[in-house]
């Protein structure tokens, strides 16, 4: 069906979409998103060490994918499972096709390492020299440091018929080393793990002059060894499974469990990547991959230094000229401190509620506030709060609940024990929050909690009134500052019910399925969201959702669909993308952006109607992926205040028009920087109009302002 044809929206469902081959595959794009992490660290119009922290961000992040991604397409080769894919490739092809992109994204990494920022380094006094660059000066300064701090933490392991193979972990960096006996001239095989407690480089004194900490223990080895020649040394380094499946169902202590799985992870049999150094000789690789059971395809050869994620080391080099200037998030007027002493903030949302974009608003003065203000105040009866990630060692949210814990306050928390890689932050969390006498609750079984949600329940002259807050980003004031999210406080009554029966959903025993304003996954969201965009399929319909990830299936085929009737849709979707836009016939009316830049595009926005049919806007927790829709608790709720959907409005404008930082998604799969001509860039100027509502003034509209190179 072409693009101008009229369906109404109850004819949408008759509506012809075409098969698998319509959508892209979803581990391919994400490496393209990685890819544009990486054209980050490429730009040579962003600051040198900004461009080296997009370096550390993309091998972490390429560390993440093969530990969860690629594992779990190897454990289906293992298990003899071959469903495909919705593009229509088996797992086997899927890893084939990664190997080759991982390759093609090396290459790029390991020019613009070597070639580009390096040398660039080096220009501006940083340098990262390899022994062999070394003075002899420098040489004993460094084997000082090395006789002093590294040799004393080293445990060389032989491997031999007396002493087997030794267990590799995850992520760790290690020397194979090859010694020979001077006297029966007998070769020998040794492993020697780099500790991961030193530092990643080690720096000479008096200058910004740092040298691989595996290429010092190198040049040391006859310490280690002593007797015996060194025929080779060479870096390698194993990644390995780190998706083990936790059974719930038969877990009597669900801390427990994740305790136990964390330790199994730890020590998972499945290596699911070897990274070796390009000059590795056959006899120390082929030992490698027979001892750690490996196929060919399973190796990557590099020409570079491993684990480059060390970088980030080099980043807090006191270098301010190097680096993006600091951003001061802002204070919105309304919750600014009035002659010094701070506003009342129940107040203010009983006049109106609030929308916070972060970080251009400052979380500590308005979610952390929120928080704290709550657990001081006397009137507050209850707090209740979910946490997905939270901060690491000191968290202004955990210290507001033990306060109001302490105060007598009925306090729960539900602490998602299941987030990945954040699993032992989380437990540590949930047991001092239970020390100071919080309820916590780890969710539900089978569910992951991922939801952004506080309620505060305060008693008032004409009776109980509730407060929420609902966001689309962690309750984490780091993460706040490099994420950008947005949150809506609230007195609103609805709002203050629905969030009540959701913690009574996720606390207690509750068959709740109807809420009265918010979108509810797994019971309610995908449903309504469906709705809508079927609500828009027919000419003048308009539709844009910003997202992290557009993976689920039945959703691609609705917005297939919808455009097909002659809806206008654009999307903003930071990474991975399995809808093809611009396809004649299918989503001739489907634009697909991406935006990647030094602040994590992280909120998730909808918005459902044209400018004169007063559309309705949505923000939340979830992408639109089956694991959000079906498998994890979210919450979404609606922006209904005029002045809000502005700012709502406000924020798409400018991620649509930016042409700095976007990139433009292809029918065939191609990511095309958009061409910069306005030279709008959308952190820049979310920046000035945060900065122009501190100030209470009227900031020019998005679409209108100024340009910047």
């Amino acid at each position: 069906m072409g693009a101008d044809a009229q369906v109404s929206a109850g004819q949408v469902a008759a509506v012809q979409v075409a098969p698998a081959p319509t959508y892209f595959n979803r581990e391919l794009s994400w490496l393209d998103f990685n890819g544009r992490v990486l054209a980050l660290a490429e730009n040579q119009g962003i600051p040198l060490l900004e461009r080296l922290k997009f370096l550390a961000i993309f091998d972490n992040n390429l560390d993440e994918f093969f530990q969860v991604r690629v594992a779990g397409l190897k454990e289906q080769l293992v298990s003899g499972v071959h469903v495909q894919s919705p593009d229509g490739l088996t797992p086997g092809e899927q890893i084939e096709r990664i190997r080759g992109s991982v390759h093609a994204l090396d290459e790029r990494l390991t020019h613009v390492f070597v070639h580009d920022l390096l040398p660039h380094l080096r220009r501006e006094g940083i340098l990262i020299l390899s022994w062999d660059e070394l003075s002899a000066p420098d040489r004993e300064r460094l084997s000082e440091v090395f006789a002093r701090d590294v040799f004393p933490v080293l445990t060389p392991l032989s491997v031999d018929t007396a002493h087997p193979f030794p267990y590799i972990s995850n992520l760790s960096l290690n020397l194979a080393v090859v010694v020979r006996d001077p006297t029966t001239r007998q070769t020998r095989f040794a492993r020697l793990k780099v500790p991961a407690i030193l530092p990643r480089y080690l720096r000479l004194e008096e200058r910004l002059a740092f040298v691989p900490l595996e290429q010092v223990i190198a040049a040391h080895l006859e310490e280690l060894f002593p007797g015996m020649e060194i025929v080779s040394t060479h870096a390698f380094r194993i990644t390995r499974n780190a998706d083990l499946e936790l059974e719930e169902d038969e877990a009597g202590d669900l801390l427990v469990a994740v305790e136990e799985n964390l330790r199994q992870r730890r020590l998972s049999p499945m290596v699911v990547r070897l990274e070796v150094d390009q000059a590795i000789g056959e006899r120390s690789l082929s030992l490698l991959m027979r001892e750690l059971g490996l196929q060919p395809n399973d190796v990557y050869e590099v020409r570079r230094q491993l684990g480059l994620e060390g970088l980030w080391q080099l980043y807090d080099i006191d270098r301010p000229d190097l680096k993006e200037p600091v951003w001061n998030p802002a204070t919105q007027p309304r919750l600014a401190p009035v002659d010094g002493s701070p506003r009342d903030l129940f107040a203010e949302l009983r006049a109106g509620d609030l929308l916070v974009h972060h970080p251009y608003d400052s979380f500590l003065t308005s979610v952390a506030a929120f928080v704290e203000r709550a657990a001081r105040d006397p009137d507050v009866l209850a707090i209740k709060q979910t946490l997905y990630r939270t901060s690491g060692r000191e968290s202004p949210i955990v210290r507001s609940l033990i306060r109001a814990a302490n105060a007598g306050k009925q306090v729960a928390a539900l602490v998602e024990l299941k987030a990945r890689f954040d699993e032992e932050a989380n437990i540590n969390w949930a047991r001092v929050l239970e020390e100071a006498g919080v309820h916590v609750v780890y969710g539900l079984v089978g569910l992951k909690t991922h939801s952004k949600v506080t309620l505060v329940v305060r008693r008032e002259g004409d009776g109980i009134r509730r407060y929420v807050h609902i966001g689309t980003g962690n309750y984490n004031p780091a993460t706040a500052t490099i994420y950008e999210d947005v949150g809506l406080l609230t007195a609103d009554p609805d709002l203050g019910i629905d969030a009540t029966d959701l913690f009574n959903f996720l606390t207690g025993y509750s068959r709740q399925v109807h809420y009265r304003k918010l979108l509810v996954a797994p019971l309610t969201l995908r449903r309504r969201l469906l709705e809508m965009i079927r609500a828009q399929a027919r000419p003048s319909g308009r539709i844009v959702l910003k997202m992290n990830s557009l993976v689920d299936v039945e959703m691609i085929r609705a917005l297939y669909a919808a455009s097909q009737a002659g809806a206008d849709i654009d999307l903003i979707v930071r990474g991975i993308c399995c809808l093809k836009p611009g396809v004649e016939g299918l989503s001739d009316r489907i634009s697909v952006r991406s935006l990647v830049g030094r602040f994590l595009e992280h909120s998730r926005i909808f918005r459902f109607g044209a400018d004169d049919e007063d559309p309705e806007y949505y923000m939340g927790s979830a992408d639109l992926m089956p694991r959000n829709l079906d498998n994890r608790v979210e919450a979404v709720t609606p922006v209904l205040e005029p002045e809000l959907r502005a700012r709502v409005q406000e924020i798409l404008d400018v991620e649509l028009s930016d042409d700095v930082l976007a990139w433009e998604l292809g029918p065939a799969g191609e990511w095309t920087k958009v061409p910069t001509v306005r030279g709008i860039e959308a952190h820049i100027r979310l920046e000035e109009l945060a900065l122009a509502r501190a100030a209470g003034s009227q900031a020019p509209h998005a679409a209108t302002s100024a340009p910047h190179a």
